[in-house]
């Protein structure tokens, strides 16, 4: 997407301050300041009937970025990262690129607020090249077609939907994210990797219910799955060990594990 073209959707594209949205919502989680009283309202209820959120999101931001490094190291050169939400850094291409300074990141979201921290986006490495593609992941065709402007599609590519799948649902008559997931997957090369991370309510299902009403009562669909239905977007994928496991157990850095045993995780 050029600048123009990011004007044109940011103007035909007003925030609405009048209910939660769960980037601003999560922004406020990580200690953003990039959200309105009525995120910080939704966040707060839901810190108060599960106290692990600010631990749960920060240790999600972290495994984001052990896996980008991870995928980088491996060789990947072109990530593709849908729900970005708004910056915090590192960012996914700062990582990416400082581990491979070519890399390619194309960056998806729907939500204006996060376009308008495109500018903060684009600046990558003078190797690579970081984009912005302002589309919904339901429109996969949309994505796609704004990625295939920087990324080469014949190539292998990450695929990074961080804490997203948990905002749609299954329904047959509605999302269905496991098939929309396949249908991602199936667009992408040989070698390519996907890095996922989901709500589960296995762990404290009483205190994720809670959390899961509080979004749809602010308007946010929430739908929590379990340990074997996460399992399922990676069915007829190879595993990378050591598995699907809690975020923050994913190969953790020392610095990782010193922060989960005084009960702090790291932004």
């Amino acid at each position: 997407m050029t600048g123009s073209e990011a004007e044109q959707v940011s103007a035909s594209a007003p925030i609405d301050t009048s209910r939660p949205h769960p980037a601003r919502v999560y922004d406020w989680w990580l200690g953003g300041k990039d959200n309105y009283p009525v995120d910080e309202e939704l966040a707060r209820r839901i810190l108060a009937v599960d106290g692990t959120v600010l631990r749960g999101a920060r240790a999600n931001r972290r495994f984001m970025q052990r896996a980008v490094r991870t995928a980088a190291e491996a060789g990947i050169r072109q990530f593709l990262d849908i729900g970005t939400g708004i910056p915090t850094q590192p960012n996914l291409h700062q990582v990416a690129q400082g581990v491979a300074a070519e890399s390619k990141v194309v960056y998806a979201d729907n939500d204006p607020i996060v376009l308008r921290h495109a500018e903060a986006l684009l600046h990558g490495s003078a190797e690579g090249s970081t984009r912005y593609a302002h589309a919904d992941v339901r429109d996969l065709d949309t994505v796609l077609r704004r990625a295939a402007d920087t990324l080469d599609f014949t190539r292998p590519v990450a695929l990074s939907l961080v804490a997203l799948t948990h905002y749609l649902g299954d329904d047959p008559a509605g999302d269905d994210m496991h098939g929309l997931l396949g249908k991602y997957v199936a667009a992408l090369a040989p070698g390519s990797w996907l890095i996922l991370s989901q709500v589960t309510a296995d762990l404290n299902p009483e205190a994720i219910g809670k959390a899961a009403e509080n979004f749809r009562r602010g308007g946010t669909p929430f739908h929590p799955r379990s340990l074997a239905e996460f399992t399922r977007f990676f069915e007829g994928l190879e595993l990378l060990g050591p598995g699907v496991i809690p975020v923050s157990g994913w190969r953790p850095d020392p610095e990782d594990v010193a922060a989960q045993a005084e009960g702090i995780v790291p932004v």
